[in-house]
């Protein structure tokens, strides 16, 4: 079994590494996916795990806890497990943050290089947490004119996050290009009438029924892209709570991350379009297996 340290690790890898390693991995069969939740109160216990025929396998395990931030600890904490595709033997102990890390904000990247404009500038933040850190360094491998502000809740954590805070989010959307979404919301926090043409949304948070961070004028103002329809349609509430009320349909949702990247794209300069982040254990191989290959390649 392999032993990989996470700083030394994360020294190894570069965001179009990992792009690359996304592409590769959604041109091999299809994920054999599998989620297990469990909740006490406003704790989370999250089991993941996937196999893709010639990558092998993985299970993830989360606990989020949101009280946690009380205790100057992390939200959300795991264990991811990697496994050999032939033999089924454990092959390596990835870090947990390290692989949430890299795989959530790869996700969203990758959504970006083809929804947003490549003229992109002004980059929102809509949440002051870790994944919002990470999203700053993705989005500017890619956006190296990137201009960032931050919006949240929380003014002290916006301020932690050493950019340009917004006081107004309605003012802070309309401006912006591209708009980044990664709270613990349970109602939206966006609203489709700020919108304007050309704008790109990925949308982060919403990871179970009941959340949500836009609203269903929003949903329905945008062309909507998610990485996989099997963990977000069914899944997430940024999804669910629109096919419910009417606001979409499951046609709506005009492709994800296996269908040809041709029809993952943007079509014209002045569209908005939204992409739903929803994470599953298929994005932690392939980037559990991205990690351990440059480990052992170093």
């Amino acid at each position: 079994m392999t032993e990989i340290v996470p700083k030394e690790a994360e020294a190894l890898l570069d965001w179009p590494g990992l792009l690359a390693a996304l592409e590769a991995g959604h041109r091999l069969p299809r994920a054999g996916i599998k989620d297990l939740f469990l909740h006490r109160g406003a704790d989370t216990l999250l089991d993941r795990a996937a196999w893709i025929d010639g990558l092998g396998s993985l299970v993830k395990v989360a606990t989020v806890h949101p009280g946690n931030a009380t205790h100057g600890l992390p939200t959300i904490n795991g264990a991811v497990t990697l496994f050999d595709d032939v033999t089924g033997v454990l092959s390596a102990i990835v870090d947990f943050h390290l692989v949430t890390k890299w795989k959530t904000a790869g996700d969203s990247l990758l959504s970006a290089s083809r929804l947003a404009r490549k003229d992109s500038r002004e980059f929102l933040l809509v949440g002051a947490g870790t994944v919002a850190r990470s999203m700053v360094e993705a989005y500017s491998s890619l956006f190296p004119e990137a201009r960032f502000t931050v919006w949240s809740r929380s003014r002290h954590s916006a301020e932690a996050m050493g950019l340009p805070v917004a006081e107004d989010l309605e003012a802070a959307v309309r401006a912006a290009d591209v708009i980044c979404t990664a709270t613990m919301a349970t109602a939206p926090l966006i609203r489709g009438e700020w919108l304007r043409p050309g704008q790109h949304l990925d949308l982060i948070g919403a990871f179970k029924p009941g959340m949500r961070e836009v609203d269903d004028h929003a949903m329905q103002r945008a062309r909507l892209f998610v990485d996989s329809r099997a963990t977000t349609i069914h899944h997430i509430g940024e999804i669910m709570e629109p096919l419910a009320s009417g606001a979409i349909t499951e046609g709506d949702i005009l492709a994800d991350f296996y269908d040809d990247p041709a029809l993952y794209a943007r079509r014209s300069e002045a569209e908005i379009t939204i992409a739903k982040n929803g994470g599953g254990a298929h994005l932690d191989l392939m980037t559990a297996r991205f990690i351990a290959d440059r480990w052992s390649s170093r």
